[in-house]
């Protein structure tokens, strides 16, 4: 393969080499560089071209041929195929999520995959604007990923896979909408205890609390009728369907703070780490017409399992002021399970989900989580799945009767 060449920048060229060779060494490496720009060439030929001149110095022949050998053994990588994600065999259980994908027909070229995922609270295709960001897992070799160790705090997750090879990426898949069903719910300051410092899901007992805040009531207390009793008896209760207004919240030797969703139907499951040196510890059900000087477990209106650890450690499970001593280690997180449907509330040790107790009742009204500490602390974590340990294990004490029934 050859090309006919200009002879003026060939002449041009031979003598600027010509004169390189001619001058001292001091004075080479400047006009090297000068016959050098006086012609382009890619980089990846110069070390395999052949140039050829003619005698007359009328014609400049370059041999392509090796290039061309080259480039003509290139193989190019074909864009992979769409996959498509089977809804029929993805999993949602235990706060994990299995996504399985194909693709249209077999590719031998993929390299690995690139599955994204989005929360959202809104079934069907993803809109412009959503709340949350697309999270990205990438360097995925199988047809399938799990997620693990998910917190469930929207009504949705949305996902959509792509195929990648060496070369190229393909196109995402058609997004697909899993329902992660999980009970979401939030500490209700408005209820707690004056001594209880609630910060989102997070509640610390603080000696001082109700002393700064007798001091800031009387800071603020003036004799204008917004502060009136009888102006805050008439707050529309529409504004806090499920809060306590501030002369409900509780107080004396009752260190309770609740929910602020109530369960009406189905199966929740939420669990609580705690201090296992509090001075005392309580977690359970209550009505919403607890009072506020109650204490859980004792009246017919709660239900709870109770740590004391004044004078002697003990665990206990109280209904409407009865206690029954449990016989077990106490561990630094409770899994609480309510199936208000059946009558149910059980509570597990969270990590080895071993049954501590179960209460069976009848509910005749909506009920709330209530949370009580006296010189401790706890957390809640909430958006969890029932664990398949625990409905299995629900399912296989249904109908048994065993030291775990109802307090009566």
């Amino acid at each position: 393969m050859s090309y006919r060449v200009n002879r003026l920048p060939v002449l041009k060229l031979w003598r600027a080499l010509r004169s390189c060779w001619s001058l001292p060494i001091r004075h080479y490496v400047p006009q090297k560089k000068m016959a050098l720009h006086s012609v382009t060439m890619a980089p990846a030929f110069r070390l395999s071209l052949k140039a050829k001149a003619s005698d007359n110095m009328s014609h400049m022949m370059v041999d392509f041929t090796q290039e061309r050998e080259l480039l003509q053994a290139i193989k190019f990588l074909p864009v992979p195929a769409t996959p498509e994600i089977q809804t029929s065999e993805c999993q949602v259980c235990d706060n994990t999520v299995t996504v399985v994908w194909t693709l249209p027909e077999p590719d031998t070229k993929i390299d690995h995959y690139v599955l994204e995922h989005r929360r959202t609270n809104h079934e069907g295709p993803p809109r412009v604007r959503e709340d949350y960001p697309w999270m990205v897992v990438e360097g995925i070799h199988e047809r399938e990923h799990t997620l693990t160790g998910l917190r469930f705090d929207t009504r949705y997750i949305t996902f959509r896979v792509k195929a990648c090879n060496k070369a190229v990426a393909g196109e995402f898949s058609e997004p697909v909408t899993l329902e992660t069903h999980a009970f979401m719910f939030k500490l209700d300051a408005g209820s707690a205890h004056q001594n209880l410092k609630v910060e989102d899901l997070s509640v610390e007992w603080d000696s001082c609390g109700g002393k700064v805040q007798e001091i800031r009531k009387d800071k603020n207390r003036t004799n204008s009728p917004m502060h009136s009793p009888a102006r805050t008896a008439m707050m529309s209760p529409k504004r806090a369907p499920t809060a306590r207004v501030g002369r409900d919240r509780f107080t004396a030797e009752s260190y309770t703070v609740l929910g602020d969703t109530m369960i009406d139907a189905g199966q929740q499951y939420w669990e609580v780490r705690f201090d296992k040196e509090s001075k005392a510890f309580a977690v359970g059900l209550a009505l919403r017409n607890l009072g506020r000087f109650d204490q859980l477990g004792k009246s017919n209106a709660s239900w709870c399992i109770h740590l004391n650890n004044w004078l002697q450690q003990s665990l206990t499970a109280k209904h409407n002021n009865k206690a029954r001593t449990l016989d077990c280690p106490i561990p630094d997180r409770i899994g609480v399970y309510c199936n208000y449907d059946e009558g149910a509330l059980s509570f597990y040790n969270a990590r080895t989900k071993l049954l501590m107790h179960t209460f069976r009742t009848k509910f005749q009204q909506p009920v709330i989580p209530a949370f009580m500490v006296w010189n401790g602390t706890f957390s809640v974590q909430t958006g969890l799945q029932v664990p398949s340990a625990v409905q299995s294990g629900q399912r296989k004490n249904s109908g048994t009767s065993s030291s775990n029934a109802s307090l009566t």
